[in-house]
């Protein structure tokens, strides 16, 4: 049976960072289901392209919705706020990303669904936080990066600012929440009593900020752009081939005195400029370039055997068509082709979480809008055909 079988989540959120968490829920087991505006539904159905071939979805839509019911609801009136009290109640977990406030005009804030659920875990994401000075702006993934730090480590020393390549404020934070949706319904199991759980991007890239931010409160100085280079460790960086790039993370004196007698350099390890990890952070520009120039000799492949050979870590940059041929990526299935109504198959990237007892549920395909309403009002609020049917004609319901 899977983790989470028998927890049903009420999933108010969009985008990314709340998809992210409910996702990684609906895995576990959990039934997650998705409360959407009729005829819209959430944003990133429509942030593309690429969309899936065959009046297929976005890929945007797939990274973040698989293992989900969709409900559609018009919860701007009473009778959809009714609805939404009604699964509320009937539900363990709700999650939302509505600016601060946003859903106490409709009767479905934290303080108003604990009177009709005590036992509501209830997880607001958003940009700032519920309180303090920004608490009521608008937050976006590219906007935490730039505000949490991360801009003014990422890129080369002489760049301007860089973002990461992907959403990464949004995907932390929606396993922050993950995380605290478990610790909640631990918590739960002894009292007996649902929460509050505030998550805001910025508290949860600040956080992520890791070595970085203790480098900065520690030295007292700002730690700066070393492009791929590490802050604490040397060589732990990229570096050229003659056909191309290649990454060396080299953790420890041995491991150096490994890579030396590979590249054909043992005079390196001896060297007192070199023959600790401090020193060779002190030395970082010489070694560097040491290290460049032999390097330059040999192909990628050909480099990359005999680093593994002698145990020095070492790996290719790859494109996503490259990596998802590798052949680990491939022996992991991470790759996933799921059924779907419209488009035949869709793909999508496995949970990489791997449980002895209690497996992550079998994938099934974001769905289309509002696929799943009728199913889950019958089933839950014991909604009969006349009832439903007098919610779609008042567009309550899509």
């Amino acid at each position: 049976m899977a983790a989470l079988a028998g927890i049903r989540v009420l999933d108010l959120s969009r985008i990314l960072a709340g998809p992210w968490a409910t996702q990684m829920l609906g895995d576990f087991g959990a039934e997650i289901i998705k409360v959407e505006r009729p005829g819209e539904g959430d944003d990133t159905r429509r942030w593309g392209p690429p969309y899936v071939e065959g009046d297929g979805p976005s890929a945007y839509f797939l990274t973040a919705n698989r293992n989900k019911r969709s409900v559609a609801i018009d919860f701007t009136g009473a009778a959809g706020q009714r609805l939404i009290r009604d699964l509320a109640a009937r539900s363990d977990v709700l999650v939302e990303n509505y600016k601060v406030g946003g859903l106490a005009k409709y009767g479905l804030d934290y303080e108003s669904l604990r009177q009709v659920n005590p036992r509501l875990i209830y997880c607001s994401i958003t940009g700032f936080g519920q309180d303090g000075p920004y608490a009521q702006r608008l937050g976006y993934d590219f906007l935490i990066q730039g505000m949490s730090g991360l801009m003014s480590v990422t890129g080369l020393a002489d760049s301007g600012p860089h973002k990461a390549g992907v959403a990464l404020a949004d995907i932390i934070t929606g396993l922050y929440a993950g995380n605290a949706i478990l610790a909640a319904l631990h918590h739960r199991e002894r009292t007996g009593e649902g929460q509050h759980l505030d998550l805001a991007l910025l508290d949860c890239m600040v956080a992520a900020m890791a070595n970085q931010a203790l480098n900065r409160l520690v030295s007292g100085r700002d730690p700066g752009r070393l492009g791929n280079g590490h802050p604490s460790i040397v060589p732990y960086d990229t570096f050229p081939v003659a056909d191309g790039h290649i990454n060396l993370a080299v953790g420890n004196d041995r491991q150096f005195q490994r890579l030396c007698a590979v590249l054909d350099l043992p005079e390196l390890a001896g060297d007192d400029r070199f023959a600790s990890n401090s020193a060779r952070v002190a030395n970082r520009v010489a070694l560097t370039g040491l290290l460049n120039e032999q390097l330059r000799r040999r192909s990628g492949a050909e480099w990359l055997t005999a680093l593994e050979a002698a145990e020095v870590p070492a790996g290719p940059i790859n494109g996503l068509g490259a990596l998802f041929d590798d052949p680990q990526v491939r022996h992991r299935g991470l790759a996933l082709a799921m059924p779907h109504e419209k488009a035949g198959t869709v793909p999508g990237v496995a949970s990489p979480v791997k449980f002895s007892a209690s497996p992550v549920v079998e994938s099934k395909a974001p769905p289309e809008l509002g696929a799943d309403t009728e199913q889950v009002l019958a089933d839950l609020l014991g909604l009969d055909a006349a009832g439903l049917a007098a919610l779609r004609a008042a567009g309550v319901v899509g």
